[in-house]
């Protein structure tokens, strides 16, 4: 096998390549938003009426109630709440600590992790597409360097067959690149409605310390 069989043969395994790099991507994002919508309120309006209802029974430190309430629901801030409802006597620092660490890896980790294949994803596309290209341009070349008498448009039709490789990896990079800020700014929206309801819960447990 010469140099030129090597490249074309590299050449095309690049359109396996980008094609798993697309849809590892494409799952990478759907796990991510199915995860957001598991840890999220449907909206503001819901996490209020959660926490009213949730602070109203730890002020009437009816806590077997309000930690049963928290137990089955699978979003963030019910199941951060029931930790710190359930560890509301070892101290207002180490349970702030504790919600910190939980909120952290359990809740933020997965996310980070999801969002980080998902970059991983965006720049491999344009440079898995660039190698497939750059390879069938060679395997291309290479028969004319042979000397094999080819006509002309055949050899244009053999790049803009290589160049496909770099259209499918900007065609995986541009929509996975928007995916990606809207699945951050949901993130940062998460943070935020989480940061504000466990103030109220830590600082009631703080209150009642004090």
């Amino acid at each position: 096998m010469n140099v030129n069989d090597l490249a074309k043969m590299l050449g095309d395994a690049s359109y396996g390549f980008l094609t798993l790099n697309f849809f590892w991507g494409l799952y990478c994002v759907i796990m991510a938003f199915r995860r957001l919508w598991q840890l999220s309120f449907a909206s503001r309006t819901k996490q209020a009426e959660f926490l009213g209802e949730l602070m109203s029974r730890l002020q009437a430190k009816q806590y077997n109630a309000a930690a049963e309430m928290c137990q089955d629901d699978p979003k963030a801030l019910p199941q951060l709440a029931h930790v710190a409802i359930v560890n509301r006597n070892i101290g207002y620092e180490p349970l702030r600590q504790l919600i910190g660490e939980l909120l952290q890896q359990d809740v933020l980790g997965e996310l980070e992790y999801r969002t980080g294949w998902i970059a991983t994803t965006i720049k491999s596309g344009p440079l898995l597409g660039l190698f497939g290209t750059v390879l069938g341009m060679m395997a291309a070349f290479g028969r004319i360097g042979q000397g094999e008498k080819v006509q002309p448009s055949q050899i244009a039709d053999e790049i803009s067959i290589a160049l496909i490789c770099t259209a499918m990896g900007l065609a995986t990079a541009i929509p996975f690149n928007f995916l990606l800020a809207s699945i951050n700014i949901r993130i940062r929206r998460l943070q935020e409605s989480l940061a504000s309801g466990l103030v109220r819960i830590l600082e009631h447990f703080k209150n009642e310390q004090s």
